[in-house]
């Protein structure tokens, strides 16, 4: 039994790998979707652990290869994909200096697995992350991605076809996505220790912003979860704050 949340924790892995793949031959939409099942295993594995009481050395390092992988390798790689097409290039390594600036740009995605790492590095070894993190995590980072790819694919939004098509838009993104990963900047975690109201006030109360705005805005609501996410951990630490 104590092997279970290890071996979910390799289909995270596997999903990312695969998620990998199929974005690297311009399949975005089912990347997308891979690296949401990615973050299916990911919530399981560690649900498990604390049901199971499985917890190891091995199975926190081996999650964090996994979010790494599947978090930060695998949206940089829809990013890079998206970027390819917004500049039109086919850019070759024996290319040379000659294609141009674009051939250097379409690599800004790298920051978002080296910043995945170092978040992660670090969370490791901060225990005061335990009910709180400093720093976007990795599976929001992924959200952030896969949810303008999925919902610019089944909806009918321009603005977010046209966020696709712009390399200036796509770089920004990037980059703000990989700092605010590595940033001290206090967020909810996302786990759950009871289904009790108190003790989880934000969480319970981010829960019901993003159900709303489903049921407001469809699908579309889906680029939103990570602004909320933001914004909502900000006014619940600065409450939390004034009352201690």
């Amino acid at each position: 039994m104590k092997h279970i949340p290890n071996f979910i924790t390799t289909l995270n892995l596997a999903s990312g790998f695969i998620a990998i793949i199929f974005a690297a031959n311009g399949y975005l939409v089912l990347a997308s979707w891979l690296i949401l099942a990615a973050m299916i295993f990911d919530f399981f594995d560690g649900f498990l652990a604390r049901l199971l009481k499985a917890y190891s050395e091995i199975g926190k390092e081996l999650d964090s290869l996994a979010d790494i992988v599947s978090f930060g390798i695998a949206p940089a790689m829809i990013l890079y994909k998206l970027l390819l097409a917004s500049v039109n290039i086919n850019f070759l390594p024996d290319q040379g200096p000659g294609s141009g600036i674009y051939s250097v740009l379409v690599y800004i995605p790298v920051l978002m697995p080296v910043c995945a790492a170092l978040r992660l590095a670090k969370f490791n070894v901060d225990e005061t992350q335990t009910k709180s993190f400093k720093g976007l995590p990795t599976p929001a980072n992924a959200i952030a991605v896969i949810s303008v790819v999925i919902t610019a694919n089944y909806s009918s939004m321009p603005l977010l076809k046209s966020f696709m098509e712009s390399s200036a838009a796509l770089i920004i993104y990037t980059i703000v996505l990989s700092v605010l990963m590595v940033t001290s900047i206090p967020l909810l975690s996302n786990k759950f220790t009871s289904l009790k109201f108190g003790g989880n006030e934000a969480r319970y109360i981010l829960l019901g912003i993003v159900l709303i705005l489903f049921l407001i805005f469809g699908l579309n609501a889906a680029t939103l979860i990570i602004p909320v996410y933001i914004i909502t951990s900000l006014i619940s630490n600065s409450v939390s704050a004034k009352i201690h």
